[in-house]
């Protein structure tokens, strides 16, 4: 005949277990977070992963302001959104108040 064990018992010795192996004692099975928080952070190994930025001719006409470095990208990108607009393309114009709203209109 197997006798059975006072769960305040087992409940003790799963108390004393955990204070023995350092582990968390949640009897209610509660969500701690705890793996998570034990999980290996993964920022340093995100920042290994991308190489070091080097400076932009932007960065470096900051830097050193008699240059006059000309950033060929930018001046494409430049003409190609002025040539948007020219043609009706562009983004909208930004409304400075409430009445030039394109939602207040609307709701009229």
């Amino acid at each position: 005949m197997a006798e059975s064990i006072a769960p305040k018992l087992l409940k003790s010795l799963a108390r004393l277990r955990c204070s023995i192996f350092q582990t968390t004692f949640n009897p209610t099975s509660r969500r701690t977070g705890a793996k998570y928080l034990k999980a290996r952070l993964r920022g340093p190994s995100m920042v290994q992963y991308y190489p070091e930025r080097s400076p932009s001719i932007g960065d470096l006409n900051k830097m050193y302001p008699g240059w006059n470095l000309v950033d060929v990208h930018e001046v494409r990108r430049n003409i190609s959104i002025q040539e948007h607009k020219d043609r009706g393309k562009g983004a909208p114009k930004k409304a400075k108040n409430k009445e030039e709203s394109r939602r207040t209109k609307k709701r009229r």
